[in-house]
Order: C-alpha cells, then sequence, then structure tokens
C-alpha cells in the first residue's frame, strides 16, 4: 500500500465542507435572534451534530489510509451493533453474534490489501453459508428463518454495503490523479448527505404530494425530485474536482445517488416502523443514530463504487 498522500482538491473541498457549515451555523444565530420566541433547540442540536460528524470524518479521511480504514470499520461495528440491539434476537444465537462481529475485520482486512475477489464475496457467500451452518450446531429450531434473515441482513447493509467507501481509497490512484481515493469517498459522502439535506428542504418548501405516506410521511415527490435536480448540479460542480467523471457520468451519477439514497432513507424508516422505534438510537443529538445518519449510504456506497469501478478502474 502506497504512502498517503492527500490531494490539493481534497482539502480545499473540505474546506468549502466547513465553510458550508459555518454558514449554516450563522443561519441558526440569526434565526434565534430574530425570533427569540421560537424554539431552536433541535435545529441547534443538529448543527452541532454535524460539527462533530464532519471533524471526526476529516480526521479520518486526512491522517492516514490505515486510520482511515479503521474509522469506517468502527462505524460499521457501531452501525451493526446498533442493529442488533434493536432487533429481537433469539438466546441461543448469542454465541454466534460474535462470529457477526468478526466479519467486520476480515472484511476491512481484505480491502487494506486491495483483494476486490474476496472482499467481494467474503461476506455474502462465506459468511452467509458459516452463520446459518453456526446456528444449527445450537440446536434451536424456534423461529430459526427469522433469526438468520435478520442477521443476513443486518450484516449485509451495515458491513458489506458500507465497506464499498473503504475500497475506494485503495483503487489505484492513477486512475483519478486530481484527487485519489479520498477524492473519490468525500464525493460519495458529500453528494449523499447533501442530497439528504436538499430533499429535506426541497420537502419544507413544496411539498404536497406524498410518495410511501406509510413509511415515511415526510417525504414527497417535490422533495425527491429537488433534491435530484440539486445533487445533480453539485455533482455536475464537483465531479471534475474530485473524481475521473465525465460530463454524462457525472450528471448520471447526481441523478443515480439521490435515487438510492432516498431508497436506503426510506428502507430504514421501513425497519424502525416494523420495530416500532422513532430513532435506530440517541448517540447523535438531533440525528438519531449512527443508523438514521448512514441509512442512505447503504444504498449509494456499493451503487457508486460499482459505477466508478466498471468505467473508470
Amino acid at each position: 500500500m502506497r504512502e498517503w498522500a492527500v490531494k490539493p482538491q481534497v482539502m480545499l473541498a473540505i474546506g468549502g465542507v466547513f465553510l458550508l457549515l459555518l454558514l449554516a451555523s450563522f443561519i441558526v444565530y440569526l434565526l434565534g435572534r430574530r425570533n427569540p420566541g421560537k424554539d431552536y433547540g433541535e435545529l441547534r442540536q443538529r448543527v452541532k451534530s454535524w460539527w462533530i460528524m464532519i471533524i471526526l470524518f476529516s480526521l479520518g479521511l486526512l491522517l492516514s489510509r490505515k486510520l482511515s480504514l479503521v474509522f469506517f470499520a468502527f462505524i460499521s461495528f457501531l452501525a451493526l451493533k446498533e442493529y442488533l440491539s434493536l432487533i429481537p434476537t433469539r438466546r441461543a444465537d448469542r454465541r454466534v453474534l460474535f462470529w457477526a462481529y468478526l466479519t467486520i475485520p476480515v472484511q476491512f482486512y481484505w480491502i487494506a490489501l486491495g483483494w476486490y475477489g474476496m472482499f467481494i464475496i467474503f461476506i455474502p457467500v462465506y459468511v452467509f453459508l458459516f452463520l446459518p451452518m453456526r446456528m444449527v450446531m445450537i440446536g434451536e429450531t424456534r423461529d430459526f428463518l427469522h433469526a438468520v434473515g435478520a442477521l443476513h441482513w443486518g450484516l449485509m447493509t451495515t458491513v458489506f454495503s458500507l465497506s464499498h467507501l473503504s475500497f475506494l481509497l485503495v483503487l489505484p490512484e492513477a486512475n483519478n490523479p486530481q484527487a485519489g481515493g479520498a477524492g473519490l469517498v468525500l464525493f460519495l459522502v458529500f453528494l449523499t448527505e447533501f442530497n439528504d439535506v436538499a430533499q429535506y428542504v426541497w420537502g419544507k418548501l413544496l411539498g404536497r404530494h406524498k410518495i410511501i405516506p406509510k413509511v415515511s410521511p415526510n417525504k414527497t415527490w417535490e422533495g425527491f425530485l429537488g433534491g435530484i435536480a440539486t445533487s445533480m448540479i453539485a455533482a455536475y460542480g464537483l465531479a471534475p474536482w474530485l473524481t475521473p467523471l465525465s460530463l454524462e457520468h457525472s450528471l448520471a451519477v447526481g441523478a443515480i445517488l439521490p435515487a438510492a439514497g432516498f431508497i436506503g432513507d426510506v428502507v430504514i424508516s421501513a425497519v424502525k416502523r416494523d420495530i416500532g422505534v422513532k430513532d435506530s438510537g440517541s448517540l447523535l443529538p438531533g440525528h438519531g443514530g449512527i443508523l438514521d445518519r448512514i441509512d442512505s449510504l447503504t444504498y449509494t456506497a456499493p451503487l457508486f463504487f460499482h459505477f466508478i469501478r466498471y468505467f473508470y478502474y
């Protein structure tokens, strides 16, 4: 693995993110001054949490490639832990959860080696075959199918899907000389989170027609389409700085990621409604838990990775 070197474009892009966050903080301050009787406590909490998340993400991305992989592996661990704390599990399966957690360092070891072949099959083939076998050896058959399916799906979303984000870091830098793997990660994460904000804002401003009211009553067609349009503009502007994407591909990605992010968001919403909780956790004040923040990435990360790898690597 080559020595880590952060490209100037990545530093400038991260600086731009902090400027946007400063602007958001200033707007919240002005709102509080102009409307002293209105409670902006939740909004302030959200902005404070964004500061913490962006600082941690920036440090994890900039310090070294190894630390970046450790950072993203830890995010997968927190997400899987949060997921397993939400779903009902059989007492007998607690002995199997050790093996589920063990997949995280192993999966990220394949990434550190740049071994795409093992990375892409380890969880959906070997782990998915091993875990049911381990459950069978315990001898508990009650709710067996539900237990296997819930564990498989949790690993697929919180570990396998998210690990595609990390594999972007070890793709050959020669194919993206202007920003390297860090630029691809920053582009994906920014566009995914930016789309979440854009859909929320457009939905608040123009939202009238619900998309899936039984799953996510606040989601509207206006917010969804406004988010796609805004994300396409952002992708068009950022792609030449951070990615090897052509004009056509940047616009395509700008449309694909918002649609995929929306699906990831409502899928996790469906899980939470099935369980009967509003937020997946309380780790991030104003945002909920880890799953509430990375739900869109569970869909956008693998789709963006394979798009980039197919056309450019």
